[in-house]
């Protein structure tokens, strides 16, 4: 499956998550359920999954999270904000550029229509 199957499987199951939840929950049980929907329609994902700090070829003792990654190829940026900012986009840049990841999908839960709440970010 290449990278825009596996993207148009990641927005659908975000859909599907926001039409069963709508907004106004926390961005955790977003995740929870985001991965389950996932993992249903039979793509390899992993939560929370840890990624190395390393500066000027030095790993540090501490590392970032990745709310989602799927299929070691897209990067899901979970957020339930007021509004998503530069900051949020910025991180998911990073994110892509620490990973060797091309593409993210930054998604906003706390919106009434999802499609408002959705940012597909290429490094």
């Amino acid at each position: 499956m290449d990278r825009e199957e596996i993207f148009k499987k990641v927005l659908d199951c975000a859909f599907e998550v926001h039409t069963n939840l709508g907004p106004g929950l926390l961005e955790s049980v977003y995740e929870e359920c985001l991965f389950i929907e996932l993992q249903m329609v039979g793509l390899n994902v992993e939560k929370q999954k840890h990624l190395p700090l390393i500066y000027k070829g030095l790993k540090l003792g501490s590392h970032l999270r990745l709310d989602i990654l799927v299929e070691n190829k897209i990067i899901v940026e979970l957020k339930a904000v007021e509004e998503l900012t530069d900051v949020h986009l910025a991180q998911t840049l990073t994110y892509l550029k620490l990973s060797g990841c091309k593409l993210g999908l930054l998604v906003n839960f706390n919106v009434t229509h999802l499609k408002n709440g959705i940012k597909r970010v290429i490094l």
